[in-house]
């Protein structure tokens, strides 16, 4: 398969590229500063041939640019890719979301209704990153509504790492907004690739995040110190994550610490 790859330069776009390359795909990188993917016609000229698309080319989070930036870039990039896409007849498509397009940790205090949180969460996003995730969501439901022959997936990527860290603490803030939550670098690649071959038809979105938390702190006891007034969904024993990847196994066939 032909995949082009938005972002190939960052830390998971290199991880796909390199994954896609060694099972045998011819990969097309795309990035800065040959192709911009806010420029429509740059990015169709480039996708031109391609039988997949990746998408992960934008400002990974709220800090680093103004917020009218930040969201003008990722929703133009998000529409601009699933629209050349449909345009090329590029059936396949995967979208990098993440686990903040329901809110979290540039929240405030973010929301939770239940817990774990599953695909079905309203979201209560409230920071211009955030935002842009839901908003690239909504843009492939609308795609798909008008081309649906495609498939498109869109990853709910959380913190991803090299290696699970050492040191986390429970009463860190951010970790607490985030629900001590993160993902593997080699998870997330496979992910990208099982989404572009998995038997579906429309958009579906997926948790792909580790399924312990970082931290040694028993999760029922994190959610009891922390988040007492939401209710839970089922026994988390252990180390158990706070986000339910069961779709992503069931859909896709991925699992955080399978190898295929």
């Amino acid at each position: 398969m032909r995949i082009a790859v938005t972002g190939a330069a960052g830390r998971v776009g290199r991880a796909v590229v390199d994954l896609a390359g060694a099972r045998g795909h011819e990969v097309v990188p795309l990035d800065l500063p040959e192709v911009d993917v806010t420029s429509y016609d740059t990015l169709a000229a480039a996708v031109r041939g391609c039988g997949a698309l990746v998408h992960l080319a934008a400002h990974p989070g709220p800090e680093l640019r103004p917020d009218h930036e930040v969201h003008h870039n990722n929703v133009t990039a998000s529409y601009n890719a699933l629209r050349v896409a449909a345009e090329a007849g590029i059936a396949r498509v995967c979208l990098a979301s993440s686990v903040n397009a329901v809110g979290g940790v540039y929240s405030r205090r973010p929301r939770y209704d239940y817990l774990p949180l599953d695909e079905a969460h309203p979201t209560y996003n409230e920071d211009p990153y955030s935002l842009s995730k839901w908003i690239g969501e909504a843009q492939a439901d609308s795609v798909a509504r008008r081309y649906p022959h495609m498939s498109i997936a869109s990853l709910r990527l959380h913190g991803v790492r090299t290696g699970r860290p050492d040191g986390a603490t429970a009463g860190d803030g951010s970790a607490i907004r985030d629900l001590w939550g993160y993902v593997l670098r080699p998870a997330v690649a496979r992910a990208f690739l099982l989404a572009l071959t998995a038997d579906f038809r429309g958009h579906e979105v997926f948790y792909i995040v580790a399924p312990r938390t970082l931290v040694d702190t028993p999760t029922a006891q994190l959610v009891a110190t922390y988040y007492p007034e939401v209710p839970l969904r089922r026994e988390l024993p252990g180390h158990t994550g706070l986000f339910d990847c069961a779709k992503a196994e069931r859909v896709l066939g991925w699992r955080h610490d399978d190898q295929s």
